[in-house]
C-alpha cells in the first residue's frame, strides 16, 4: 500500500523559508514520478516539483530558482525547500507519486498517489 506522509508546513512572511518533508512507503522511486504539486482553493491543482527515476529533478517555471526539491534515499524521504516565498505561493502542498507520462514529472496525470497535504501560508 503506498503512502505518503507530509509534514512541516506553516505561515511566513513573504521572502521567507520553509522546507516540506514527505516520507514515502510502498512505492519504488525506479522509473517513476515522486513530486510536489499544490492547490489553492477553487482552482485546479497544478504540479511544483518532480523526480524521475530518483534521479533528475524538473521544475514549474513559477518556482525555479526558489524552490528545490531533494531526496534521502536511506530515509525514502523527499524534501520541497522553498525559499523566497511570496503570497501566491499559498497553496495546500501535496506529495504525489505516479507513472511518467513523458511531461518530465510536471503534469497532474502522471501523479495518481496523493499525501494528506500540508498547507502553507505566506503573508505580505
Amino acid at each position: 500500500q503506498v503512502q505518503l506522509v507530509e509534514s512541516g508546513g506553516g505561515s511566513v512572511q513573504a521572502g521567507g523559508s520553509l522546507r516540506l518533508s514527505c516520507v514515502v512507503s510502498g512505492y519504488t522511486f525506479d522509473s517513476r514520478c515522486v513530486g510536489w504539486v499544490r492547490q489553492v482553493p477553487g482552482k485546479e491543482r497544478e504540479a511544483v516539483a518532480g523526480l524521475w527515476n530518483g534521479a533528475r529533478t524538473y521544475y514549474a517555471d513559477f518556482v525555479k530558482g526558489r524552490f528545490t526539491l531533494s531526496q534521502d534515499v536511506a530515509r525514502n524521504t523527499v524534501y520541497l525547500q522553498m525559499n523566497s516565498l511570496k503570497p501566491e505561493d499559498t497553496a495546500m502542498y501535496y506529495c504525489a507519486a505516479g507513472r511518467p507520462a513523458g511531461e518530465r514529472c510536471l503534469a497532474l496525470i502522471e501523479y495518481n498517489h496523493f499525501g494528506q497535504g500540508a498547507q502553507v501560508t505566506v503573508s505580505s
